[in-house]
Order: structure tokens, then sequence, then C-alpha cells
């Protein structure tokens, strides 16, 4: 374990020219170590700077740059959205020539878990029956549906299935019917209905929306079989009668499900998604690291784990190329990264929207430095691939999926993509879940952790306190994650969180 004695300030590499406050300093305090004081008082969190930087010059932490100084600066002052502003600057992305090699784990020593092994090979960590949309329009009828079948009390006879999901969301007509848009509508679409959360699934549409199920079908190579149904609210004669033919298709569906039976599973069937949501100061030095150690160790058991966020990867984006297994994967995500400029300047945003108010309180000043503590979710180990949203991951190891930085749309993309378990780091205290994946929050900082100690699973705040490692949390992490995937509760789903954050990624015109 870690000294009980720690500084009251942190560099996070010797070319910094700014350390983070380990908690409030005040006025006249002397930091660690340091012939410096500080000049006015430092939240916890944010950045100090610890040698002259003039007007102009780069701003430096984790040994990157992170902005540039908008005046001169003096030992001890405060450094943040006052006196550091983005900068355009050269990054090389040097595309492969740093690839890290993993000592792989043999198969027989891998860790294990108990989960559900599908028909098809997939594994899933959850035993759900979804009742899937087509359109905002036959939202309400899947929920009536859903609750139709939960009150009526035939669950109690099937303790097996974990529960009927609605999964609605507010899209699939007054769209165009090809497209960005449709695509990633139609991608979060078929990866949920082929989820292996979901051991069976019932499609409902309406009938005359742009997003029309046999197209989808088809498109998709669906086809209608004991574990996965359709049907329309005006082919069936109305909501009423909808209902009670949803019911009863449900009511089929239960035993088989129900029969499924949890096995021990080799650790490689792990599919991670990363996500960090309301992060703080203290994100890219204790919780994001973390994961990061997790998924390398994960990475070794030849498990997987899903990078995102592409607007929270920017100014990052370089240290990823440096891993790709090939220039053809690294150039893959540049393209993505130059596709989001694009998309923000025709749309009249720019990539500084980020962070937002909640992270530039908790000490994150631009989002350079928010995207280089996010990427730390991703280990150290080599990237293996670049996957548009709610693609379907079929390389092992490290990846990354397109999305945006809004985690309920982001994290709905990687669930389409085949996560079966969610890592979520939080500094500010971000409190969702995403049935049918279980959703594990973690903690960057101790206050937050007791303060919210419902919702967080794990406190990484620990690091900082002096009191754990980044190796030894992020073991602590791994184990968890195969007991979250095993049938351990994580805390957002004893809470019933899950039912809200469907939120496939719409672009385009809404017309």
């Amino acid at each position: 374990m870690g000294s009980s004695s720690r500084p009251n300030t942190i560099l996070l590499n010797p070319a910094d020219n700014v350390g983070v406050a380990v908690n409030s300093l005040e006025t006249g305090e002397e930091l660690h170590d340091r012939k410096v004081t500080a000049a006015t008082e430092i939240p916890a969190g944010h950045k100090i700077a610890v040698t002259r930087i003039g007007s102009g010059t780069e701003i430096v932490k984790y040994g990157q740059i992170i902005g540039f100084a908008t005046s001169d600066i003096s030992p001890g002052e405060h450094v943040h959205t006052h006196n550091c502003a983005m900068g355009d600057f050269d990054r090389d992305y040097a595309f492969g020539e740093n690839i890290p090699n993993t000592e792989m784990v043999a198969a027989g020593d891998r860790l294990t878990f108990d989960g559900y092994r599908r028909t098809n090979g997939k594994v899933g960590t959850r035993n759900f029956i979804g009742v899937l949309t087509s359109v905002n329009c036959s939202a309400s009828v899947a929920r009536f549906v859903a609750e139709s079948v939960e009150k009526s009390g035939i669950l109690e006879n099937y303790p097996g299935v974990d529960g009927i999901l609605p999964i609605v969301h507010g899209s699939g007509c007054g769209m165009a019917g090809e497209g960005d848009g449709y695509g990633n509508l139609s991608r979060t679409l078929w990866g949920y209905a082929r989820h292996p959360n979901l051991a069976s699934v019932l499609m409902i549409g309406l009938g005359c929306e742009v997003f029309q199920i046999p197209r989808f079908m088809e498109q998709n190579g669906l086809t209608e079989s004991d574990s996965f149904q359709i049907m329309t609210i005006q082919d069936t004669g109305g909501t009423r009668k909808t209902v009670e033919r949803g019911v009863a298709m449900i009511e089929k569906m239960l035993p088989a499900v129900h029969q499924a039976k949890r096995e021990i599973i080799d650790a490689s069937e792990i599919v991670l998604a990363l996500q960090c949501g309301g992060s703080d100061g203290y994100s890219g030095v204790t919780a994001n690291p973390s994961l990061g150690h997790a998924v390398d160790l994960l990475v070794a058991q030849g498990g997987t784990a899903i990078l995102s966020e592409t607007p929270e990867i920017y100014g990052a984006e370089h240290l990823l190329t440096r891993r790709a297994a090939s220039r053809e994967i690294g150039e893959k995500l540049v393209e993505r990264i130059r596709w989001w400029e694009n998309y923000t300047e025709r749309t009249g945003g720019q990539m500084d929207n980020n962070p937002s108010p909640g992270n530039k309180a908790g000490g994150l000043t631009t989002i350079l430095e928010k995207s280089l503590g996010a990427s730390a979710k991703g280990g150290t180990t080599a990237l293996n691939g670049v996957y548009l949203y709610g693609e379907q991951v079929t390389s092992r190891g490290f990846v990354f999926m397109d999305s945006p930085g809004y985690d309920p749309a982001s994290v709905t993309g990687q669930v389409a993509s085949g996560a079966n378990v969610v890592c979520f780091t939080t500094g500010r205290g971000s409190v969702f879940g995403y049935k049918p994946t279980p959703s594990i929050k973690l903690a960057t900082n101790t206050h937050m952790y007791n303060r919210m100690r419902e919702d967080m699973d794990i406190n990484c705040g620990t690091i900082i306190d002096g009191e754990a490692t980044v190796q030894e949390k992020g073991r602590e992490i791994l184990d968890y994650v195969l007991a979250v995937a095993s049938g351990k509760q994580s805390k957002s789903e004893a809470l019933g969180f899950g039912g809200s954050e469907f939120v496939p990624w719409q672009i385009g015109a809404v017309m």
C-alpha cells in the first residue's frame, strides 16, 4: 500500500510546469519539496504553476501540451481558464512507432467468470428480454408491454430472467433514409437485437415510419425466430391489441430464457466499455489510469476494451496512433478526428466547447487537458481496431469506437458494439446505468465517494490519499468487473438505473 504521508501537490511528469493540488491550498502555503508558495487559494484538483510561464508559452501537464498562457504566470499562481487557452500546435502521429508487446496469459491460466454462452457463441453477463422499438412512435406501447408483463406477476415463475426491458428512443422517423444518421441507428438497433445480454427480443414499430423493420432485417441478415419476433401497431390493430399480442409473445419466450444457465467462462470473453463523465482534475491521476491498468490486465487475459468519446481524445490522439497495430488503424483514427473537426465547424460549434462547466469547476481547463486524462482509460497496449459508432467490434484487445462525448449516447454505441460490462469513471458524480449491460462507477476522489456512496462502486481516491497504488486499484477493478459479470449487482443496477439511457447518436436534420 502507499504511504499515508502525502505531498500537497503532485507533479505528474518531470517536464510539467504545473502541479495538481491534492487538497485546497491556502494563500502562502508552500508546495511540498519546492520553494514555491501559493499566490492565491488553489481549489483541490486545480493546477498551480511551479515555474514561471511566459505569455504565449506552452502549459504542460502529463508531459504534454494542455494549452497556452494568455498572460505571464508566476510560480505559485492558479492556472485555469483565466490565463490558459487553446492554441494550434503540430502533433506527430508516428503511426505504429511504439506498439507495445503485451505478454499474454496462457488459456489454461486465465481468470474466469460465470456468464451465459449464447447459441451464436457470444457471451452475456445478464439475461434480459428486450422490447426494442424501431421508432419513437412505438415507445409508449413498448413500455406498456413490458409493464403489463411485470405487473402480471408471471416473472415470479421465472427467477432466471433478469427482467423485461423496454428499449425506446426518440428517432426512427423525420429523418433521411440514408446517410450517417440512418447508419448509426441501424447499427445500434442491430447491435441490441443481437446483444448477448438480451436472450430474446421483441421489436415493435408503428408501421409507416422511415425506419422500416423489414428493410432493417434484410439489410442486417435478420430473420424471425423463437428469440427474435417483430410486429407493428398499425398491422396488429392498435394499442390494446398490440399490447395483448406483445405480452403473449413474451410469455412464450420466458421458458427458454429462464432455462439459460451461467457457466464458467474465460475472461477473454469480457468486452469492457470504457467511459468517463463528470470528470475533474483527479480523473487523469486516479480513476482513469487505474482503469487503464485494469484494461492492460484484461487484454493480457485475451479480453477486449472499447475506448470512445472522440471529442474527448482530441489533442491526445497522437498518443493512440503511436500504439496503432497498423498504419491503417492509426489513419482511421485520425480520419475520425478530421470528421469531427468538420462536423463541429459546419454545425457552428468547436472542439473546445468541451470541457463542461462541471469539468472546469473540478479543475479541467481545456479539451487538451481533459483528453489526456481521458485517454488514460485505454491503458498502454496496442490499438487493434477503430470502429464506427455501434459497429460490431471484431478485434480483441484494446480498440476505439467513434462516438460523441455525451455519456448516454456514447455508451449506447459501445453496448451496440458488443460491450457486456461498462466501467464509468467520475469525479463530480455521474449516476447513469445502461441496461442490459451493468455499469460500474469508479470515483476519482474520496470526498465525492463518501458523499455518494450509494452510487459509487469503487473509490480510486485512495490513490491520492496515499493508501493505494494505481496497480493495486487496477487489479481491484478487474476483480470487480469479473464479479459483476458473474451476476453481482453494481450500484447503478441496485438503484434501478438503465431504463432511460438508451440514446442512439442522431446526426442530420430532423424533418
